[in-house]
């Protein structure tokens, strides 16, 4: 039973399968050896504004599951739906021994999505209604299983890892916005703490990274 206090969606057999096997064996993704590596990508209509992965097969993802995500949108957040400027989509493969600790989304992210990709077991994604860890609910890992919730500041927490025994590959699927203001006003928040926090993030994950 749900005891989160957000809505997640999830959806077996998210991917085809020619788009499933594509990413699964795309040749960077493997003997990375390092505790996190992240293959970043953006899309805006077809239009790259950057690439780590085959061009085309970036492109055909955007074109088979974007109006998929958007939908999904619509569904979580509709007061959102208007604010969508472009897509991220990363590769992130997390090192077996590894932990991305509990945290909620930044601002730009209208919809956070996660399918698991590679390999066939390992840890799945565990979500929690705050910071401590209260209420934990984990969606087993499966590959080509996808995850969606629309994140809301100081509340849509949740956390990652590795197994123990196998590195983990996932497709991180974001809808993104640029007008950040207008995510604060929607979901009531002030805008100039969560922007303050927003802007320390990137620091304050180089800081805790080390203790990983």
């Amino acid at each position: 039973m749900n005891k989160l206090n957000y809505k997640l969606k999830i959806i077996d057999d998210f991917l085809n399968r020619d788009d499933f096997n594509g990413l699964c064996n795309l040749d960077n993704i493997k003997n990375f050896g390092k505790e996190f590596k992240v293959l970043n990508n953006k899309i805006d209509n077809d239009e790259i504004i950057s690439s780590s992965i085959d061009v085309e097969l970036l492109k055909t993802i955007h074109r088979n599951y974007h109006s998929k995500a958007l939908n999904i949108l619509k569904e979580l957040c509709p007061e959102k739906f208007d604010l969508y400027d472009y897509t991220n989509f990363s590769i992130v493969i997390t090192n077996k021994n590894s932990k991305f600790p509990i945290h909620d989304d930044t601002p730009n992210k209208l919809l956070s999505g996660v399918i698991y990709l590679h390999p066939e077991k390992n840890s799945g994604t565990s979500f929690y209604n705050d910071q401590k860890g209260s209420d934990k609910t984990v969606i087993k890992w499966k590959p080509n299983r996808a995850v969606f919730f629309s994140r809301k500041e100081k509340e849509t927490w949740h956390s990652y890892e590795g197994d123990g025994m196998n590195d983990r590959i996932a497709l991180i699927y974001n809808l993104m916005t640029n007008r950040i203001k207008d995510v604060y006003k929607i979901e009531n928040k002030s805008f100039f703490w969560g922007n303050i926090r927003f802007k320390l993030n990137p620091y304050l994950f180089r800081y805790f990274k080390k203790y990983i």
